[in-house]
């Protein structure tokens, strides 16, 4: 199927949406073609990944690709039918995850899109067909050769944005600096401002060690990184945003629940998962902060476990593609105050 040109027969509203479908093996495919059936047909969706598995997956959810116009499937170089049977990858298929994300991306670059949304791909499955990969995040963040990024969670109950991403615990110590702190909190007290409509963000920083290192005496990183990253950002973004803390991470979480702060910026990637998960998964979304273009993604995996059964939930797919289609319309709203405040 062909891709149309950028608002050829399409409302000045639309917005046009890459959509990576993740691994061919998995629930992306699925969960991809089940949340197009259900979105508006302003929303358009250009679906980057095996054109077989995506058809395969529209049959086992008896949708009629036919009826939905506002849907394009772009396929990349075809699978042999073993290369996607569900829940088995293999190094074919990892590298097929691959190249539907440069592809969904390249239409961002050219100006083809709005936004990238991902599906659930296997960062293994993706390594053993030679890439380098621990994860979209900071696989978009080099080719698009953004200074950082920040991975955000927000979903209807809590937003979390983290300070390391896909890192060994082991090596978690080092990369939390004073500079990344602070750059975590600059830009996520942004984009709440311009992306989510909050004016003035109240957010809370987690400790690192238990109770927030007990002054020095369960660990120093609160003291010697955490604490000047808070200080620096504050005196950056006080015109707008509140930040406290470091606070002990379960105090940190269970307070945002109950309204208290806007977001929390974590340290670690499970401590900001876990909680998000917890109260809000399957609804949560994915967001990179500090890339030139909208991505989101769903908060869950490929469900291998699930795959080419039909009863996979598209609820977190289409929150992705809702949320990356209200930052789109926020951005192109406001793009004369953004521009001023460049």
């Amino acid at each position: 199927m062909r891709a149309p040109e950028p608002n050829e027969r399409e409302p000045s509203d639309s917005v046009r949406i890459a959509l990576s479908v993740g691994c061919p093996c998995g629930i992306g495919p699925e969960v991809a073609i089940a949340a197009a059936a259900a979105l508006s047909s302003d929303v358009h969706l250009v679906l980057h990944g095996d054109e077989g598995a995506i058809l395969e997956a529209a049959r086992v959810r008896s949708i009629d690709l036919r009826s939905l116009r506002h849907v394009t499937i772009a396929g990349t170089p075809p699978l042999a039918v073993g290369n996607r049977s569900p829940g088995a990858p293999t190094v074919a298929a990892g590298e097929a995850q691959r190249v539907a994300i440069d592809a969904a991306l390249s239409t961002l670059v050219v100006g083809r899109a709005d936004a990238l949304v991902t599906g659930p791909v296997s960062k293994y499955a993706i390594t053993s067909a030679g890439a380098r990969f621990t994860g979209h995040t900071e696989y978009l963040e080099a080719a698009l050769h953004a200074t950082h990024s920040v991975m955000m969670f927000a979903g209807p109950t809590l937003r979390t944005t983290l300070v390391t991403t896909h890192l060994p615990l082991a090596w978690v110590s080092a990369a939390v600096t004073p500079q990344r702190v602070a750059r975590v909190i600059e830009a996520t007290a942004e984009s709440l401002r311009d992306d989510f409509g909050v004016r003035a963000p109240r957010i809370v920083v987690c400790g690192l060690n238990p109770h927030a290192g007990e002054n020095g005496l369960l660990g120093r990183e609160e003291i010697d990184a955490i604490t000047p990253g808070i200080l620096a950002a504050r005196a950056r973004i006080a015109g707008f945003a509140t930040v406290v803390g470091p606070v002990g991470a379960e105090t940190a979480f269970r307070r945002a629940r109950d309204g208290a702060w806007d977001v929390v910026v974590a340290m670690t990637h499970d401590q900001a998962t876990i909680a998000s998960k917890l109260v809000d998964f399957g609804q949560a979304v994915n967001v990179t902060l500090g890339l030139p273009i909208v991505r989101t993604s769903v908060d869950h995996g490929t469900g291998y476990d699930i795959a080419g059964q039909g009863v996979a939930d598209a609820g977190g797919m289409i929150a992705a593609v809702e949320l990356a289609v209200k930052i789109v319309r926020r951005r192109r709203a406001s793009a004369p105050a953004r521009a001023m405040r460049v």
